[in-house]
């Protein structure tokens, strides 16, 4: 029986495993997941203004493990040439290093945040919050609710980077609380963007008349190069104080990737169908980690799989594949200026099946998109996890 070795427990991983097994191969299924959780992304933001909650977004693996086998542990080498991939941790009844061996390999770990780039990274890291992890975001949120007044710095990292418009999101999700609480006159609220303007760039134009109004500076074209105390400085040598940080860092694939000679920052591909590495037709990769020429969102990271998927299945000479391309539409949370803690979101797409691919929005936020996009993950989340 071949064995197929899954490295990452999330949306990407998860949708390979589930479409092998649909497709009928009949194969030892592993998944390795550096968590026991997965902690779903997209909605991440709203758990600042208390419109979303961690039982919601937060699923264990077990009806997953009723269906293929899961490891807890943290992937920290691959060796292609052997076919084993190393790692690190687990449960505590079966912690300590352990090793699989693989004919396919698909890597789909998902993202790292390097700050390590950043001078004074290591020394202010406790002053740095963001929405990206459970612990991360309910520091933001606390500083948000408790703070009387200050400075609140929000910063995006040169893209591509998971979720476009979380720096956004968050941006105005923590101008909504503050207007929420009565004290926002007394905060100022800067955005810092390595990039040309807010990502994503369709909704830019939006995004900047809504910051008009909420009386947000945006100063794009300025990545962090340093971190202080209370303050930050971006590349051109300009100097920021702050009260409340909200940086997200620079994303990259994990470390064994570049030790495995799979890629640098992410991990190399063929093409985006074909999802095998250019040296090695048993590993591919899925998800956030891949390079792709793509956003980084739930929704490509899906139909990444579905592709990364449907190529074992050929290899393995299976007729069955998932109807995939990559096109998708999303939401982005724009706050609510009134104050009130009910978020309005504007609708955005793109659809990379024609050249230059097709974008698409709508310019009025709307409380509906909101929900909308609660529907939809939710929907992943029983999908993939069983509830």
């Amino acid at each position: 029986m071949k064995r197929v070795v899954i490295v990452g427990g999330g949306i990407a991983g998860l949708a390979v495993a589930k479409t092998l097994i649909e497709g009928g191969l009949k194969a030892e299924i592993t998944v390795v997941t550096q968590n026991p959780h997965y902690f779903a992304g997209p909605s991440r933001p709203l758990l600042l203004t208390n419109e979303q909650s961690l039982d919601r977004i937060v699923r264990g693996y077990e009806e997953v493990a009723q269906k293929v086998k899961v490891v807890v542990g943290t992937v920290y080498a691959v060796n292609p040439a052997e076919r084993k991939v190393k790692y690190v941790g687990g449960y505590t009844s079966h912690g300590g290093i352990g090793e699989l061996s693989y004919d396919y390999l698909v890597l789909a770990p998902g993202i790292v945040l390097d700050g390590s780039g950043i001078t004074g990274y290591a020394e202010n890291r406790g002053n740095v919050a963001n929405v990206y992890d459970p612990g991360r975001v309910s520091v933001l949120k606390n500083r948000v609710w408790n703070a009387e007044k200050g400075t609140v710095v929000v910063y995006a990292p040169k893209a591509p980077y998971r979720c476009a418009p979380a720096p956004t999101e968050t941006a105005l999700l923590i101008d909504a609380v503050l207007r929420h609480r009565g004290v926002r006159d007394k905060f100022k609220i800067i955005h810092i963007d390595a990039n040309d303007k807010t990502q994503p760039p369709v909704i830019a134009d939006v995004v900047s008349q809504i910051y008009a109004k909420a009386g947000i500076e945006v100063v794009t074209n300025q990545e962090i190069v340093e971190i202080g105390k209370n303050y930050v400085v971006t590349k051109s040598g300009e100097k920021y104080q702050y009260d409340i940080l909200a940086l997200l860092e620079p994303n990259r694939a994990p470390k064994f990737v570049e030790e495995a000679g799979l890629g640098k920052t992410w991990i190399e591909v063929r093409s985006p169908q074909d999802l095998r590495h250019p040296k090695f037709d048993d590993v591919l990769a899925a998800g956030d980690a891949a390079g792709l020429p793509f956003p980084k969102n739930q929704e490509i990271a899906f139909e990444s799989a579905l592709f990364a998927a449907n190529k074992i299945l050929e290899m393995e000479g299976l007729t069955y594949r998932a109807s995939v391309q990559y096109a998708f539409l999303g939401w982005a949370y724009v706050g609510n200026l009134e104050g009130r803690l009910e978020t309005y979101s504007l609708m955005f797409g793109l659809d990379f099946t024609t050249q230059p691919p097709k974008p698409q929005k709508d310019p009025q936020p709307k409380t509906d998109y909101t929900k909308a996009k609660d529907r939809w993950e939710q929907t992943y989340l029983r999908q993939l996890f069983g509830y």
